[in-house]
């Protein structure tokens, strides 16, 4: 089965693909850019999702919901907003169709034309702080923390499945708060818990920082961003959260009435992290033999298969170390399809990326004991049968672990350092990774490099030390190095 895959050093992209097909994550659609999920890869999504939503909660969110629908007037109302999404959004202008009057199908009716055309949402800013307008009075409704799980779109020429379509599922949180220091706090928790979740559960480790000018998402005061690095040395934008100041607030006019009894202006910020995530996970994981999924985030943590059959016997040996894994909170499933081969089932349930996988056959009966394989380093372990719910519990942190120290291991050999244009060319092209360089902290100076190296500053490093010297395009004099990459 792993033959069906195109390796990564043949085609890293063809390789993606192949994963994200043979592995039943998703499908294209009859839309172009867009994707149907599959059940696979849904459930992948799911957990993610789960595990956000539990985290936001606990940190104090509310969910809610709002219209899919955009007034185009609302997006006009915030100019760095609307000129950042422009070129993206998709426009709904009539409201009916009819038969078509000239021959079969149907046509739009022209009768039906919108007095005001609508945005479908490419992001909700704007429909949400028009909402917020009507909801905040006064000091006592805040601060506002709402998030909503939903789907946008950003119309798209070049697509990818899960990391780049027209179409994709994300969450996105918008909060209103007194002051501003209250604001830039919720900015900074938020990209906080995204890199927690990303290195604890995607097991995908980040780096963390504010967006450069040019980079910032468009109407904020300030952007961060975690940075992962994914197997082909690009970089990947994992999450964004936003501090959006007070210009949401002046564009829909949202005042409150402060302890001193003076009308303000509420702060706001705005974060979201997607489906995107799920492309993140194939590409920092997964090997030339399919998918590698960290346990945490595992639809199916523990697949159990017996050779060559089943048989009653085997099913009576089988349930009870179900019972045993599910008492310990493992997810764990039988395959006891009757017909396919276990060499094949073998190579299937390694293609999904299942953690773990037990074997038991006849002559493991007899000795009381099972083979316990690890997806991640496929190596297999005879373990008594007495202790193997104990056994596979441990074996799923490691797992978690080793994912976690390689993809790390992976980024710190794939970091490096320029001192002068000629060597950051050659490293950002031949090697790839994060490179580390001085800049001049100029939007042009920024933009140069990217026309020369296609190479773009993933963030400004919130820890970054003082490390004087010159910008490798101008010479100019700088504070600290940023890291460079080309990315996804």
């Amino acid at each position: 089965m792993a033959k069906e895959i195109t390796s990564r050093e043949e085609d890293y992209s063809q390789w993606y693909l192949d994963i994200v097909k043979k592995a039943g994550l998703a499908d294209n659609s009859a839309v172009r850019g867009c994707m149907v999920i599959k059940p696979n890869g849904y459930a992948i999504w799911e957990n993610m999702r789960d595990q956000l939503d539990s985290m936001f909660k606990e940190t104090g969110h509310v969910n809610a919901y709002f219209p899919l629908f955009i007034p185009k007037s609302f997006l006009s109302k915030e100019a760095e907003h609307v000129e950042g999404f422009a070129k993206e959004c998709a426009v709904v202008t009539h409201h009916r169709l009819m038969n078509n009057p000239d021959g079969p199908g149907v046509v739009v009716d022209p009768s039906a034309k919108l007095e005001e055309e609508l945005i479908v949402r490419p992001t909700s800013e704007t429909i949400i702080w028009n909402t917020y307008k009507d909801w905040i009075k006064s000091y006592r409704d805040l601060p506002l923390l709402i998030n909503q799980w939903a789907n946008v779109v950003r119309w798209e020429l070049r697509t990818r499945p899960f990391l780049r379509t027209t179409e994709f599922l994300w969450q996105e949180g918008h909060t209103a708060h007194v002051t501003q220091q209250e604001a830039m706090a919720e900015a900074l928790l938020i990209h906080d818990l995204y890199a927690t979740f990303c290195e604890e559960y995607m097991a995908m480790p980040v780096l963390k920082g504010a967006k450069t000018a040019n980079e910032r998402f468009a109407g904020a005061v300030e952007t961060y961003s975690i940075e992962a690095l994914m197997q082909d040395g690009k970089a990947l934008q994992a999450g964004t959260s936003h501090f959006l100041g007070q210009n949401f607030a002046k564009a829909f006019d949202v005042k409150f009435l402060s302890e001193e009894n003076k009308e303000e202006y509420v702060w706001a910020t705005s974060w979201g992290v997607s489906t995107r995530l799920v492309g993140g996970l194939i590409m920092t994981h997964s090997d030339d033999a399919g998918l590698v999924i960290p346990p945490k985030l595992a639809p199916t943590q523990v697949m159990i298969v017996p050779i060559p059959k089943p048989n009653t016997e085997i099913d009576e040996v089988v349930q009870e170390i179900m019972k045993g894994l599910k008492a310990k909170g493992i997810s764990v499933k039988y395959d006891n399809d009757m017909k396919k081969r276990p060499g094949f089932k073998f190579a299937e349930h390694e293609m999904r990326g299942i953690p773990v996988r037990i074997g038991i056959g006849m002559r493991d009966l007899a000795n009381g004991v099972v083979e316990v394989a690890r997806r991640d380093t496929k190596e297999k372990s005879s373990v008594p049968r007495e202790g193997v719910a104990e056994y596979v519990e441990q074996v799923l942190v490691d797992i978690q672990n080793n994912l976690f120290q390689r993809a790390l291991d992976f980024r710190t050999e794939h970091t490096s350092y320029a001192d002068d244009m000629e060597t950051f060319a050659d490293l950002i092209e031949n090697k790839g990774g994060f490179v580390y360089a001085h800049w001049d902290g100029t939007t042009e100076t920024e933009l140069a490099i990217k026309e020369k190296t296609k190479a773009t500053i993933r963030c400004i490093p919130i820890d970054a030390e003082e490390d004087p010297g010159k910008c490798i395009l101008t010479g100019k004099p700088s504070r600290f190095r940023v890291p460079f990459a080309k990315a996804y």
